[in-house]
């Protein structure tokens, strides 16, 4: 009998394959497929003590499909996929061999150092969708020179995982190894992170570990058993199944699980040679209910993401993790040793929320300025860049919210003012607050509406509104200090330096603590023009370099301790002459 290689899935041999599955409840396992015209009593596997079966296969080529049938104890066949396979023909379909013989053009891609990164989320179905039903990679690939030209160094993927149906928002996974064939499968999605690479900008994949499917889940009663009726051997079998999608919360306390989710996320690392991982809802890990008051905490969850974590920073240095957890603790990106998670920035709702409630309401006296001072100062870890700061995502655009635009303008964003000025003073926030910046696929376009897995990016908005377009890449390229002038904005430091709470406007100065390279950001973030306005403890030796007031107008605001009309939600940035 041959020898079982240790590795689950698919493994080339000299001749052939070897497969191999974990079904330790299984009374027998066969494999069937394309090079056995899908016979079920051809290939019966070989049992190992550990509950995995193997088989190797000499006739089996590149490209063809195959399943396992595996006869339960209670004598019920089930023809399952590969709970490991690379390639699917689609959700409902048959696992496909897959060979790892990609040509990268670029093979040692590091991220944009932290300080300059600019994240960009972005959606596959709908990013660039053509005359198709969805978008693939390789239309996205056709607009990349788009985000080379923004400013875009960083694209955040919302998940490509093989899903239910050919449109999703990718968040109920039903193969958390395979990509999602509609989209272009795993070659597409390599021919996407190495166009990107060449174009300079990184790729961090979105990843569900806090839940599998539920629909389409061949990994349910994988293999015949289960208890209270639930998921088997990949999931919680009691009251800890339960989550927001379904009672398909993976088992953590598993060693095989907790490999097979370790072994997925570094997959996407070496194979795919993503730069990062961001993990979707990680309070649904770490707890029962997501409630994190400490009552249903699953510790096992939490020593997985650990391992994960550190798994990244000492086998892939330079890429990166983020957490969606939203809870604002500090043990979330506090470094591993310490007893933290790990990850190296999460998603701030000290920032977003209070943000965007200042500016979506109409009436001035919900803008708080103490909140808006809270966003501007918060972090994590004693680290700027351990949090990400946005004002849109794909979850604060959509279930029953919308973009900012439309938030301010229902119905009306085109030839709206304040949509406009309130759009490009949420942009000014994410690009000049510590942290890393984040917009969403669109918010530079002035998308209206919500997102829709099943509604196109609207492209032709970039040419409709061009000033629009130019405020956001001339807001990422101070971000990055492109004219050698702005390095403030990269710095740590925070410092109010104007606060009107009459007339609500608030300065702020941002520096890296070189005094040359200090930038100085003044907003209105009231409905009112102000005349006559003092624009206090702004040196005389600084230069507007970005002025929003109905479109730019930079030259309007050259002076320096002069009284100005400061119009209605203004944005004025001074650095440096």
């Amino acid at each position: 009998m041959s020898n079982y290689q240790g590795v689950l899935g698919v493994v080339k041999l000299e001749e052939g394959y070897q497969f191999s599955v974990w079904a330790p409840h299984a009374k027998s396992v066969a494999l069937t497929g394309s090079f056995d015209h899908w016979k079920t009593d051809s290939h019966l596997m070989n049992a190992t003590d550990n509950g995995v079966w193997f088989i190797n296969i000499k006739e089996a080529q590149n490209g063809d499909e195959y399943k396992f049938h595996i006869e339960t104890q209670q004598g019920d066949g089930l023809d399952k996929n590969d709970p490991r396979a690379r390639k699917m023909t689609n959700s409902v379909g048959n696992s496909i061999i897959y060979d790892d013989n990609f040509n990268w053009k670029v093979d040692n891609f590091e991220l944009t150092p932290i300080h300059q990164r600019i994240i960009y989320e972005l959606h596959i179905g709908t990013f660039n969708r053509t005359s198709k039903e969805h978008g693939s990679f390789d239309s996205a690939i056709e607009k990349l020179p788009e985000l080379v030209e923004l400013g875009i160094n960083t694209i955040e993927l919302m998940p490509v995982n093989e899903f239910a149906g050919d449109i999703s928002w990718g968040y109920n996974a039903a193969y958390p190894y395979a990509v999602e064939e509609a989209y272009g499968g795993p070659d597409g999605l390599k021919r996407f992170i190495d166009a990107a690479h060449q174009a300079g900008i990184g790729v961090i994949l979105d990843v569900v570990y806090n839940h599998f499917g539920p629909s389409d889940l061949d990994i349910w009663q994988f293999d015949g058993w289960s208890e209270n009726e639930k998921g088997g051997i990949y999931f919680y079998n009691d009251h800890r199944s339960a989550t927001p999608w379904g009672e398909t919360r993976p088992d953590y306390g598993r060693v095989e699980v907790q490999d097979y989710i370790r072994d997925n996320a570094i997959m996407w690392l070496r194979e795919f040679k993503a730069d990062g991982l961001r993990m979707d809802m990680v309070p649904f890990m770490r707890s029962i209910s997501g409630a994190d008051d400490g009552s249903d905490d699953i510790p096992e969850a939490y020593q997985l993401i650990q391992s994960i974590n550190n798994i990244i920073t000492t086998e892939f240095s330079g890429k990166m993790s983020i957490a969606e957890d939203l809870h604002q603790h500090d043990f979330i990106t506090n470094a591993v040793q310490d007893g933290g998670c790990g990850y190296t920035s999460q998603w701030d709702a000290q920032f977003v929320h209070p943000i965007r409630k200042a500016l979506t309401k109409s009436n001035d006296e919900h803008v708080n300025l103490d909140a808006i001072v809270g966003a501007l100062k918060h972090t994590y870890s004693g680290n700027i860049y351990s949090r990400i700061v946005y004002t849109e995502s794909h979850d604060e655009v959509a279930n029953g919210q919308a973009r900012i635009v439309e938030e301010v303008a229902p119905g009306n964003v085109d030839d709206n003012y304040f949509a406009e000025q309130k759009g490009i003073l949420a942009a000014t926030l994410v690009f000049t607050s510590a942290g890393l910046p984040m917009i969403f696929q669109g918010q530079d376009l002035k998308e209206s509406g919500w997102f829709d897995d099943n509604t196109k990016l609207n492209w032709d908005r970039k040419e409709k509104f061009p000033e629009y377009f130019e405020a956001f890449k001339t807001l990422i390229s101070l971000r990055k200090n492109e004219s050698g002038k702005t390095a403030g904005l990269t710095g740590s430091e925070t410092e109010i330096i104007h606060r009107d709470d009459d007339n609500k406007v608030i300065g702020y100065r941002r520096s890296n603590g070189n005094a040359s390279e200090q930038v100085y950001i003044y907003l209105n973030l009231s409905n009112a023009t102000i005349e006559d306005y003092v624009l206090a403890n702004l040196p005389e030796n600084m230069q507007c370099t970005f002025a929003w007031a109905d479109g730019f107008k930079t030259s309007m605001f050259e002076g320096v301790n002069e009284t100005i009309t400061l119009p209605s939600y203004g944005v004025l940035i001074y650095a440096n002459k």
